[in-house]
């Protein structure tokens, strides 16, 4: 028997055909919002869940891989692989870019490139994605 997550998981990813993503506390409001009503994804935001919303970096990058999540956030932390190794990364999208307008337009991109309709539920499994103003859509 596995953990309460890991049993829960593949059941939670059946209740709805949208992208699962995990944003982080550094995520304004305003993307947050922008990713539920825009791209339509399904969004748990550390903000909305009292015991979420002051965890350390690393409780979030496994709470995120265990609820069959992509962590979506502007904390570059998270590329360091030594301290969030691969192994246990269920996927990471890190966005760079200098005002919203720009990461709604970074998260439109990787809207196209990432969940283009397909059964991939996790398509940065094992990966991480840092994601800049200039992004041209290329997987690194």
């Amino acid at each position: 028997m596995g953990t309460l997550a890991s049993e829960l998981g593949p059941l939670a990813e059946g209740l709805t055909p949208a992208p699962r993503v995990y944003a982080d506390a550094n995520l304004p409001a305003g993307l947050v919002r922008f990713m539920r009503d825009r791209l339509h994804w399904d969004v748990l935001f550390v903000i909305e869940e009292d015991s979420l919303r002051r965890g350390r970096d690393a409780q979030h990058f496994r709470l995120a891989a265990q609820l069959r999540r992509t962590l979506v956030t502007l904390d570059q932390d998270f590329l360091d692989d030594a301290r969030f190794p691969l192994s246990e990364c269920g996927g990471v999208l890190v966005l760079s870019a200098p005002s919203e307008n720009q990461l709604e337009r970074l998260l439109k991109q990787a809207n196209r490139v990432l969940f283009p309709g397909s059964p991939d539920r996790l398509p940065l499994m094992g990966r991480k994605l840092h994601v800049r103003a200039d992004w041209q859509g290329e997987l690194e």
